[in-house]
């Protein structure tokens, strides 16, 4: 199995928050997950070619002005699917964290895949759209919808609640990290001895994660704070990740959906942030 990191839509450019690192873009980090048996697993779909050809229609004006995509076609996942070989139709299967528009978007584009969400993120969309973070527009060709029980599920390095997916290897789980929205949840890839942990938007700059004096970044927390349905869900869920970070970071590398400076470090496969 091998697995690609995607920029699936750059955004406004920030600074770091420390010297010596490069201001950088904000990115929507996604996975492609070739699988030796089965076709493409794409993780986060990113902005698709609708949200880039007709903004107006399927993205809020409001969402636009705050986050200043680029709209950039070939950084939409379909293309970079197309860019690396294979046809859109390999993708099979499509996993997401939630159902907001910069994880949500490029859903028209493979029309034919599975969805893979939790339930209650599912519930929650259909009820609040539209407003700006859930597009009615990225789900009208009416996606075939896997959805997952937010309770139950089973441990995993100390986290609770882990799920095998309809149709997927157990190399592939969903499991709840709630706060940010109703139905939040990361995506786990077991990639060789290690895992990876896509953490959504859990967190949104890697500083909230460290171990001695985590902090945030004060242009990504404006967005943080106010998409966030459950603050105390929130810092509990990364809590729990500093602990994961802690205990297992040797065995689970994690990372969210819109750091540019750890989208970096995984193109690059190296330990700097630069």
């Amino acid at each position: 199995m091998r697995i690609h990191h995607l920029n699936t839509g750059s955004m406004h450019q920030i600074d770091p928050t420390y010297d010596g690192v490069k201001p950088r873009r904000v990115v929507c980090h996604s996975l492609l997950v070739e699988r030796d048996d089965d076709g493409l697993v794409l993780i986060e779909t990113g902005l698709g070619l609708n949200d880039v050809h007709d903004p107006r229609r399927s993205l809020d004006a409001e969402w636009m002005e705050l986050a200043g995509p680029v709209l950039d076609p070939d950084e939409t996942a379909v293309r970079q699917v197309t860019a690396l070989g294979y046809e859109p139709t390999d993708v099979r299967d499509i996993v997401l964290t939630h159902l907001d528009v910069d994880h949500a978007g490029g859903l028209p584009d493979f029309p034919w895949a599975r969805v893979h969400v939790t339930e209650e993120e599912l519930r929650a969309a259909r009820a609040e759209a539209p407003d700006p973070r859930y597009r009615p527009a990225h789900w009208s060709h009416r996606p075939r919808w896997t959805t997952t029980p937010a309770d139950g599920g089973q441990p995993w390095f100390g986290l609770d609640g882990a799920r095998e997916l309809d149709g997927l290897p157990p190399d592939i789980l969903l499991l709840p990290l709630g706060g940010h929205t109703l139905g939040h949840a990361g995506v786990a890839v077991c990639d060789g001895d290690r895992w990876l942990l896509h953490a959504g938007d859990a967190y949104y700059y890697h500083r909230e994660l460290d171990a001695e004096s985590p902090h945030g970044h004060p242009l990504l927390d404006v967005v943080q704070l106010g998409a966030q349905v459950d603050e105390a869900q929130r810092l509990s869920t990364q809590e729990a990740l500093r602990t994961l970070v802690r205990d297992h970071g040797d065995q689970v590398i994690v990372f969210s959906a819109h750091d540019p400076w750890e989208l970096h470090r995984h193109r690059q496969d190296s330990t700097s942030w630069r």
